[in-house]
């Protein structure tokens, strides 16, 4: 990978292929001139909501045909998750990023799936991993042959519907030899603090995300949306679109000064 700062962004889900579409036009403009690596992110399927009730995404079928035309229009690089090991295959003839979700990043059947199609692989660091665990992920993945791998922080967890961050994880995981993603918006979750689902604080995202950059994260993982309070996952902790690229400017002004 090149030396720029990576940047993955987009909503937390696909609600549906019309608004997909105009976000990932507006990320796309958003962007345009800064001296980023950028993809778009959504993913196809929630499958770890809070309740049963919650919206999940159009499924793995309709949702890799929408991003597969958000790719061909806007000719953007793309990332999604998979929970399953079936996924990875289909996901991989779509996705630039295969994403391994925080809960999941121990599930070494799915990790092996994933690092076979030779995509580039995102895992995320469980809330209840500690950051030199994430070697025994790094072995698995390796093993296949793929040295296409990247790591992120995404919050620990302390207590009941809290999480924290500790930026020497990045510090910590950076020594696998691989880039280290910090996602600024999961980080500020309170998972299940809404009671049937999770809440979070967005107001907090551009301080950690600076923070995350001044101790050397390659990128920044960012969920964003229209209106975040009407989304139909993740909103308490999504941001504006509006708002990512005077984030991202900051960061490449923090990068340049370490």
């Amino acid at each position: 990978m090149n030396n720029r700062l990576i940047v993955i962004a987009g909503p937390c889900v696909i609600e549906d292929e019309e608004m997909t579409l105009k976000m990932a036009e507006k990320l796309k403009d958003t962007c345009g001139g800064l001296d980023i690596d950028f993809y778009f992110k959504a993913s196809f399927d929630k499958a770890n909501r809070t309740s049963i009730d919650s919206f999940r995404g159009p499924g793995l079928e309709q949702g890799l045909k929408i991003l597969e035309k958000v790719k061909d229009t806007y000719q953007l690089k793309i990332v999604t998750d998979i929970h399953e090991p079936y996924q990875a295959q289909p996901v991989a003839e779509v996705a630039d990023i295969i994403q391994i979700p925080a809960f999941l990043c121990r599930q070494t059947d799915l990790l092996v799936a994933a690092a076979k199609t030779g995509r580039m692989i995102n895992v995320k660091k469980a809330q209840f991993l500690a950051p030199w665990d994430m070697k025994n992920v790094v072995h698995k993945l390796e093993e296949t042959g793929n040295r296409n791998i990247m790591l992120c922080e995404r919050g620990t967890s302390f207590g009941y519907n809290t999480l924290v961050v500790d930026m020497t994880s990045i510090v910590e995981m950076k020594k696998n030899g691989y880039p280290v993603i910090f996602d600024g918006t999961h980080s500020v979750q309170k998972p299940g603090g809404n009671g049937s689902s999770t809440s979070g604080n967005r107001e907090y995202v551009p301080y950690l995300v600076k923070a995350a950059v001044a101790a050397g994260a390659d990128g920044v993982f960012l969920e964003a949306h229209f209106e975040p309070d009407r989304a139909l996952s993740d909103g308490a902790n999504m941001i504006k679109i509006e708002d990512v690229r005077p984030l991202i400017e900051k960061c490449l002004n923090i990068r340049a000064c370490i």
